[in-house]
């Protein structure tokens, strides 16, 4: 088969393959028949031990969300706001010399929540109403007060751009459960792009195949995926058999082109979504009670609730692992007006995210989805502008829910005011070694060859789960 479709070299030869067109259709569809009911590159994988996860949805704050205007009440910087840092903290890395300005109290107060007692913030109402699914780190930090290198931090493991997703791995890693969809699906802010661009969910070494696809909250969920009207699916599928059966003897010839075997899996991935889909972003079958649920029914929650949705139904299809992005280009980087910033994205996401563990939990959902929600650092205590706030990766907070963590908990500590990280500091290496060990996974031996050497999400230097977090 093989054999009789490369290429021929001459008019002669083009004509004697071109005679046998119709035997040659027939053979490709068969081929291409057993290739579709074999497992692909997505089929499910074997994890190293038993997953407390199966599945991942990553909610990213783009911009970088206050901790110590959310999740990590600090008494002093409240008793102490205008007062200038004192010199006791040392020096501090800021971008815009705001080491030495004023701190700033909490824009809005804390509220204890839920029985477990966590204090959230008030501008969270609907979040406090889930705290006893939350497992808060408070003690995270990274090594770049940049945007784009903590996004990439955060995403990738790395502050260079270049290096694969989470999600990546996790399609390499672990495959998917629906063939019929991506199993690393992206959920962008539509009211611009993450500052870093989409190396944030790129695939970086490992082979194209497993970078993030992009969709979108309503139909057309991916555009020019749908053929046009006078092409039948028959025909379609006819003409998609013959060039990937002709694609396909091509890479036997480049067995090291990636690419091109991404480019035959996106072919064919992209036939079959053609159905899939569609169905998928089709909301019209869920409950008015579901759509309030997540504030579909609101113009403030309508966006990001629907994205939530999508989310839960994607993860009900198989998807591996979905990342939501809230946040535009600027998102949550509140340099000028924290009370002003987080209030408005926090009405944006407040219910929607309340929704999706409340659906999650209520579904038997929550129990192996791991849910993550944070951005790619803090902000510092001290005032920028006299209301606003700089960024800080030397001690922030993300929090996790469902997937085998601990529920209504809280670890880590930042010091007094909130600058640095001080008790049970967790790296980002770490907190990707734990998310993988959640999901089954040693990040020791998820590996891949590039360069001569075995690559890892948690990089070369030293990192360990934390074990503390686990239920």
């Amino acid at each position: 088969m093989t054999q009789f479709l490369r290429l021929p070299q001459t008019r002669r030869g083009w004509m004697a393959t071109a005679s046998a067109g119709a035997a040659s259709l027939a053979l490709a569809t068969l081929a291409a028949d057993d290739a579709a009911a074999a497992p692909g590159l997505f089929a499910p994988k074997g994890t190293h031990f038993e997953p407390r996860a199966k599945r991942v949805i990553w909610l990213f704050m783009h911009g970088g969300p206050s901790h110590v205007d959310l999740f990590d009440p600090k008494p002093d910087l409240l008793k102490y706001a205008g007062q200038p840092l004192p010199e006791s903290f040392g020096a501090v890395d800021t971008r815009r010399n705001v080491a030495r300005n004023a701190l700033l109290a909490p824009v809005a107060p804390f509220r204890k929540s839920g029985s477990s007692g966590l204090p959230l913030t008030e501008m969270m109402p609907h979040l406090a109403e889930m705290a006893d699914e939350l497992c808060m780190i408070r003690s995270l930090h990274g090594d770049s007060v940049n945007h784009p290198q903590s996004v990439y931090q955060m995403n990738t493991g790395s502050i260079l751009m270049g290096r694969p997703a989470f999600g990546s791995w996790l399609a390499y890693g672990m495959g998917s459960e629906n063939q019929n969809l991506p199993a690393f699906v992206v959920l962008p802010d539509p009211g611009g792009g993450v500052k870093g661009g989409p190396p944030a969910w790129g695939n970086g070494f490992l082979p194209a195949a497993y970078q993030g696809t992009p969709m979108r909250p309503k139909a057309p969920a991916l555009l020019h995926l749908k053929p046009p009207g006078s092409l039948s699916r028959d025909r379609q599928r006819a003409t998609l058999d013959l060039v990937q059966a002709i694609n396909r003897d091509h890479l036997q010839q480049r067995n090291d082109d990636d690419e091109l075997a991404a480019r035959i899996e996106a072919y064919e991935l992209a036939f079959r979504m053609q159905t899939a889909a569609p169905e998928l972003v089709d909301l019209s079958g869920e409950t008015a009670e579901t759509l309030s649920l997540y504030g579909v029914d609101q113009s403030a929650t309508q966006e990001f609730g629907a994205r939530c949705l999508l989310a839960r139904r994607m993860i009900e299809r198989g998807v591996r692992c979905v990342q939501l992005y809230s946040g535009d280009t600027n998102g949550w980087d509140a340099h000028n007006d924290v009370r002003k910033n987080h209030q408005t994205y926090c009405e944006r996401t407040d219910k929607p995210v309340a929704g999706l563990l409340l659906d999650l939990k209520r579904r038997g959902l929550l129990e192996d989805t791991l849910v993550i929600w944070g951005g790619e650092f803090g902000r510092m205590p001290m005032s920028e502008q006299g209301t606003g706030r700089d960024h800080n990766p030397w001690g922030y907070s993300v929090w996790l829910a469902g997937g085998g963590v601990k529920r209504g908990f809280a670890y880590g500590a930042t010091d007094a005011v909130g600058l640095r990280a001080t008790e049970q500091k967790v790296s980002v290496r770490d907190f990707h070694a734990t998310l993988l060990h959640l999901l089954g996974m040693d990040h020791n031996r998820l590996t891949y060859e590039h360069n001569g050497l075995d690559q890892r999400l948690t990089g070369p230097d030293e990192a360990h789960p934390v074990k503390d977090l686990l239920a």
